[in-house]
């Protein structure tokens, strides 16, 4: 598997500067997180953005409130295809943020933000979510990171190199910032969203990523939501408004390494 994987790695990341390039990715974007950090979303409706849970936290474990949360669809030097304000956000229920790694954290670390106002533009159309992808499929991912907040850059040659119930082990390069990104399976088909990207890790001294297979989590996540979720009356899930500091360029943190997932992963 290694040998492989490595080649893989070595592919490295187009960055998609131009609109031209980026033109069927702009349903992809910079969430910003307090003025303070940022992570990536994709649109799944005109109105909901999919991302990682903890990208919804500051540092000291408090949710951030739905004001500090801004949407930027197809962020690019400078400038978005669409800006969108936050209405509400909503954690998947049995993510913990001061749980300690575990492949449980990975696969309940997803979320859906609810924007203020659908966005509506026949540029920015939403993506589709699929089932897992199986061991040895190529997948991509579509991201930002610190060292290229600017513009979405795209690794399509990426794999899946383990595929547990909870957790996906991906060749793919991911770093700060890039929390949240949509991991797509490539086909005939289309782009279809088939894991959200929550960490990065090794697999002995090669760089992996590591997500959330897609299963219940957004049902259960629209359950929620349907039942009030992240509203400020009548709802017990209620954000604690965050802290303003000065922006990062780090981007939210990942969750740390996971230790022992398929005998690959260590800190």
């Amino acid at each position: 598997m290694l040998p492989a994987i490595a080649g893989a790695q070595g592919t490295g990341l187009f960055s998609m500067e131009s609109r031209q390039d980026g033109r069927a990715w702009e349903a992809v974007g910079r969430l910003e997180l307090a003025g303070s950090a940022f992570c990536t979303g994709s649109l799944v409706t005109p109105d909901l953005v999919l991302t990682a849970a903890h990208c919804l936290y500051n540092d000291e474990g408090e949710l951030l409130a739905p004001e500090d949360i801004q949407f930027l669809a197809g962020w690019r030097n400078g400038r978005a295809a669409a800006y969108r304000r936050v209405r509400r956000s909503v954690a998947h229920p049995e993510y913990d943020f001061t749980a300690e790694p575990s492949p449980d954290r990975v696969y309940n670390d997803v979320a859906l933000i609810e924007l203020q106002h659908p966005i509506r533009n026949t540029t920015i159309i939403p993506f589709v979510t699929g089932a897992r992808p199986a061991v040895g499929e190529s997948v991509g991912v579509v991201s930002y990171a610190h060292n290229r907040s600017e513009a979405p850059s795209m690794q399509d040659t990426c794999q899946v190199m383990s595929a547990q119930k909870t957790v996906l082990v991906m060749s793919c390069s991911v770093d700060f910032g890039s929390s949240g990104s949509p991991v797509f399976a490539l086909d005939n088909n289309g782009a279809r969203i088939v894991s959200v990207v929550s960490s990065k890790a090794k697999s002995g001294d090669i760089p992996v990523s590591l997500g959330a297979p897609l299963e219940a989590q957004i049902d259960t996540i629209l359950g929620m939501m349907a039942h009030g979720a992240g509203f400020p009356e009548g709802s017990v899930f209620r954000p604690l408004r965050a802290e303003t500091e000065n922006r990062k360029d780090t981007g939210a943190k990942f969750v740390r390494p996971v230790t022992g997932v398929a005998g690959l992963l260590k800190p």
